[in-house]
């Protein structure tokens, strides 16, 4: 049989395998109908300049973030792309856009998705509307779900496999931990549009310093 989840899987591929540039630990937030500069002016307000580098650049100043910093701050930088009506951030070895404060300062007048990896603590995946955050939870217990609708997303849910009640009997960590983040992916796929790959950030990115939110 098929695997309908084949396309969503090199985000959790094991960080050191080539299908997976990302590593164990990132966040990438999709905002519907801002350009990179706007979703980029939001994240400094000090008005540090941004730059435009590869992805190979931004892995090098985020590399260097972390060894000053013991990495307990995230990786400092972000990298922003733009893939048809969204824009799409990416944020290396970096916890802060997946927190429900963060993505709901940054949803502001827009539409937001955030989906984050973190091998030594939780994954995540937060929907917000212009300032709220409408559904959230962690992938591999999707019944606990929490926000202004929880069951906003019912439907893209139920199809992309993620249970939305409890069975009798069953832990609430009910999906399978090789699937939760590849049915997160999957669930932003249908709500932006955009499937990504691993290919993804391999053209410039907007980068913006984070390190004012990395002092959460």
């Amino acid at each position: 049989m098929p695997d309908a989840l084949a396309r969503f899987r090199w985000p959790a591929a094991p960080p050191a395998s080539v299908d997976n540039p990302l590593g164990d630990v990132f966040c990438v937030s999709f905002f519907h109908g801002l350009d990179p500069a706007e979703v980029a002016a939001r994240l400094d307000s000090a008005g540090t300049p941004v730059r435009s580098m590869t992805f190979g650049e931004l892995d090098d100043e985020v590399t260097e973030f972390v060894e000053g910093t013991d990495g307990g701050h995230g990786g400092g930088y972000v990298g922003v792309t733009r893939i048809g009506e969204w824009s799409v951030m990416i944020e290396l070895c970096g916890w802060h856009t997946c927190l429900g404060e963060n993505l709901a300062r940054l949803s502001q007048g827009c539409e937001a998705v955030a989906v984050g990896r973190h091998d030594y603590a939780e994954h995540s995946f937060l929907y917000a509307v212009d300032g709220e955050i409408v559904t959230a939870f962690t992938p591999h217990a999707s019944v606990n779900r929490w926000g202004s609708d929880p069951d906003r997303l019912k439907e893209p849910m139920r199809r992309v496999g993620l249970p939305l009640t409890a069975t009798a009997g069953k832990a609430a960590w009910d999906v399978r931990w090789d699937d939760a983040l590849p049915k997160a992916f999957a669930l932003a796929a249908r709500i932006t549009g955009v499937t990504l790959t691993a290919d993804s950030f391999a053209g410039p990115l907007l980068v913006a310093s984070v390190s004012e939110w990395s002092q959460v």
